[in-house]
């Protein structure tokens, strides 16, 4: 008697079976939002407040608050933040929302600030436990339920970026890219296998045959669902439409070869992508044009694109059958299909033909100039451009990374024998992802996945080998209650237990081991930042913009309007989202890269106003111009606050000049008692990021310190150092704040005469508000008449209302010196903001 006899038997037969394996996968996600939740003394701190990791958590929460603010409407250009332009959002809504609903749910429809910061810092940390589910079942379809275990396993304890960014308090949307990408591939899996198992021919959906559509129909829908929520994450998303493609391709010229239909594959494909276009329809934006950073005509047109792409190799793979062409045609007819449409492409739209050809290389390529400098854009295979597996073995452990080349080895030699389309399916994701990662190293929260996937395919097939599918049958023929588990050990073969052994000792502990050591709290922003920020937000203008309001985005070619009393805050691009998000102040640059200015593909192009080209200045007057020149209307600097920190100054500086192409001489070798060392030369020094901060704006007429943070141990002494001792300078060599603010103001002139051709001085005790004092000092020569003029930014009178409320200023009178002659002046505000004249 057949099993279909029992229906109800089979079934139930089924979920006694699989009824071990779903506790072991529930255990085993609740074991990852565990290791996902231990730093969470970091994130939760004394007296309610939530402390979230890295600068674009904050900026996610930036916009989530102005969602809850003006729900269901959500910021799409936001003019806080690259000062004078602004920015146009990049993030996609859908990780937002599922925070704002979720609190919304459990706060009754009235959460509090505590409850949203809460649900937020625990978000990763769920989805990234979420992530063992799709990894089992991938898995499980891969190589059996033993190898879907393992995989959900290794996914749990992957260190490297998939952990950091599914960490408490990691509150941005990477965890979630990879949470639905996995669910894509998942039930796109599915719909493969589901369709191929029912043989799945095209006349099944004209003559309506739902027996046979149903369940592939199914699985197709819901991975156009999974395939939108990841799309709507990041815009970037079309990475996996390429992979889908590339694997179609690949599997139709496998099933023309071995004389299979191939209409399974179209019928998935076409199902999925009409899904997504449907639902990713609605979010795009017509005036981003073709973008693959916002939501544009792109996303629709690729997600089209490919749609089309699996209807016309469906139509071609029917066409040679029937026609009975030799398969050896068919990657041929491909290959100048796909170059008649990038032709056609082309002189259709040329901006989405360069967007297609451009697109792959900012994946998949080494980035140059000062995108290299991104720490997630840089190679996981060069560091300065030496190759190195050091990044590869931090984030998938060494047997790991070497377990993923290895199983794909094995995938590619089953492309000879029989593959199955999951096969080819995780051979060509993985084989792109790895591609990726040569590129950029962020897609290790990708690959993350596929090594997981990858190293428990090779312990399946290692199992496999010791007969583990026998053992497992005699357990479960055997064991009927607890009591007969002891006995049923004595069918355990010593080459079981050694290669779970191999199996625990090469994958799985070395993964926990790292995961273990990585699992901690971050902490940004430091102390001296967030102190920074506050007191900018208390102590500078209003800038006479609601915080969280939604504006409109400013039309094509125009600026935003803003009001007459903002201003900018220039610092490096790395602080934006502090400056904004605590200060309630516009940076001009931002962690989008926004504001940087400098080059980016020649030395001959003209160095853009923006960060990177006024820390590099070499002048105060080249500095200056870059401020201005930063804003295009003429009675308007780019910005008002200046804030470096000492990294900017030491250990990152190098990241400044590397954006405008213009690296060299900002460092010199030398030799020592000790070998040859390298350190700061003149170039460096004349720069405005060592003006400032190393020097304290000494000397400069329009810069003035008016904040500095507390003192931290940094290279800043190193750098006062080689300054004194190789250049012959007398700076004391002490630790200063570690951020300080400054502001860029008119100056006062200060005017009168001395003998001509004299030498004049002027000085003045700067006190800051740490209590730590230095100089300020500057000198000129009279002319033949004996006229001289100084100007000066600092006002000895202290300051006023509404306009900044420094604590750093002249302990007293600027001192003017000639000859024997001194004569003390005081400078009000007023006269350093309007530039006024003070004759003495």
């Amino acid at each position: 008697m057949s099993s279909q006899d029992h229906p109800v038997s089979s079934l139930q037969d089924k979920i006694r079976s699989s009824l071990p394996y779903t506790l072991a996968v529930a255990i085993v996600g609740f074991i990852s939002l565990w290791v996902r939740t231990l730093p969470s003394d970091t994130v939760f701190l004394p007296g309610g407040v939530v402390k979230f990791a890295t600068n674009d958590a904050w900026y996610h929460m930036r916009t989530l608050y102005v969602l809850l603010e003006n729900y269901p409407n959500r910021m799409f250009y936001n003019p806080m933040t690259n000062y004078p332009y602004g920015s146009y959002i990049h993030f996609g809504p859908l990780f937002d929302q599922m925070i704002a609903i979720t609190s919304f749910v459990l706060g009754m429809g009235n959460p509090s600030p505590q409850l949203v910061n809460t649900i937020a810092a625990y978000f990763p940390a769920v989805l990234g436990a979420l992530t063992v589910i799709p990894v089992y079942y991938i898995g499980k379809y891969l190589g059996g339920r033993k190898t879907g275990l393992l995989a959900a396993i290794l996914i749990a304890f992957a260190p490297g970026h998939f952990l950091q960014r599914s960490l408490i308090g990691f509150t941005d949307h990477h965890v979630a890219e990879s949470l639905f990408s996995t669910f894509f591939m998942m039930f796109f899996m599915l719909a493969l296998i589901s369709a191929k198992e029912k043989k799945l021919r095209f006349e099944d959906v004209f003559n309506k045959n739902f027996r046979v559509l149903k369940e592939p129909l199914l699985y197709s829908v819901i991975a156009g669902v999974m395939y939108s929520a990841y799309q709507l994450s990041w815009p970037g998303g079309s990475l996996f439409l390429l992979i889908t493609l590339i694997y179609a391709i690949f599997q139709y010229i496998i099933d023309n070869f071995r004389n299979e239909s191939s209409d399974y594959l179209g019928f998935t494909g076409i199902a999925t992508f009409l899904v997504s276009v449907v639902l990713i329809f609605p979010f795009v934006h017509p005036d981003m044009g073709f973008s693959l950073y916002y939501y544009s005509w792109f996303h629709v047109v690729t997600a089209l694109g490919t749609l089309a792409g699996f209807a016309a190799l469906s139509f071609l793979e029917r066409e040679f059958k029937r026609k009975q062409i030799k398969a050896y045609y068919f990657p041929l007819l491909i290959l100048g299909a796909g170059i008649l449409g990038l032709v056609i492409i082309k002189f259709a739209s040329p901006s989405l033909y360069s967007l297609i050809i451009h697109a792959p290389t900012t994946v998949f390529m080494i980035q140059k100039g000062g995108p290299s400098t991104i720490g997630e854009a840089s190679s996981m295979f060069y560091q300065g451009g030496v190759f190195t597996l050091e990044k590869a073995f931090a984030n998938f452990t060494v047997t790991g990374f070497f377990a993923s080349l290895l199983g794909m080895f094995v995938l590619a030699a089953n492309l000879f024998r029989k593959p199955k389309p999951q096969e080819v399916l995780v051979l060509i994701w993985s084989f792109l992802i790895l591609f990726a990662i040569y590129g950029q190293n962020r897609f290790a929260y990708y690959y993350s996945i596929n090594v997981s996937l990858l190293g428990a395919y090779l312990g399946g097939l290692l199992l496999d080998i010791v007969k583990w599918n026998e053992l497992d049958q005699k357990f479960k023929n055997t064991v009927k209650s607890p009591a007969d588990i002891p006995d049923a050990f004595k069918f355990v073969k010593i080459q079981q237990v050694l290669a779970v052994l191999a199996i625990v000792v090469l994958l799985v502990y070395p993964a926990y081991g790292s995961a273990m050591f990585q699992a901690k709290g971050s902490n940004d922003p430091n102390e001296p930042w967030l102190e920074a920020t506050l007191w900018l937000r208390s102590n500078t203008p209003d800038p006479g913009m609601d915080f969280n309001a939604i504006y409109e985005a400013p039309k094509d070619g125009e600026l935003f309007d803003y009001p007459d009393t903002a201003y900018g805050v220039m610092s490096w691009w790395d602080y934006g989202h502090y400056i904004e998000f605590f200060g309630h102040r516009m940076p001009n640059a931002n962690p989008f890269q926004a504001g940087v200015g400098g080059r980016r593909v020649s030395i001959e192009e003209e160095n853009q106003p923006g960060a990177a080209s006024f820390f590099t200045a070499q002048s105060e007057e080249e500095g200056n111009a870059v401020l201005e020149a930063i804003d295009p209307r003429p009675d308007k600097a780019g910005a008002r606050y200046i804030m470096s920190d000492a990294r900017m100054a030491t250990d990152i500086f190098g990241a400044m000049p590397a954006w405008t192409l213009d690296t060299e001489g900002y460092y010199q070798t030398i030799w020592t008692g000790r070998g040859y060392e390298t350190i700061p030369s003149t170039r460096y020094f004349n720069s405005m990021e060592a003006r400032l901060h190393i020097f304290d704006a000494n000397g400069m007429k329009h810069y003035r310190m008016v904040h500095e943070t507390e003192a931290y141990q940094t290279n800043e002494v190193v750098y006062k150092q080689v300054y004194n001792l190789v250049f012959g300078g007398n700076i004391p060599v002490i630790h200063t704040g570690y951020v300080k603010i400054f502001e860029y103001v008119k100056g006062a002139n200060i005017t009168g005469t001395a003998s001509p051709n004299e030498t004049v001085k002027i000085s003045a005790t700067i006190l800051t508000g740490q209590g730590r004092t230095f100089e300020y000092t500057q000198s000129t020569t009279a002319d033949s008449q004996g006229r001289y003029e100084f100007t000066v930014p600092y006002s000895t009178e202290g300051p006023i209302e509404g306009e900044t409320q420094f604590d750093t200023a002249p302990v007293g009178p600027y001192v003017v010196s000639y000859g024997n002659t001194t004569k003390e002046v005081r400078v009000s505000e007023e006269a350093v903001l309007n530039g006024e004249e003070i004759k003495v």
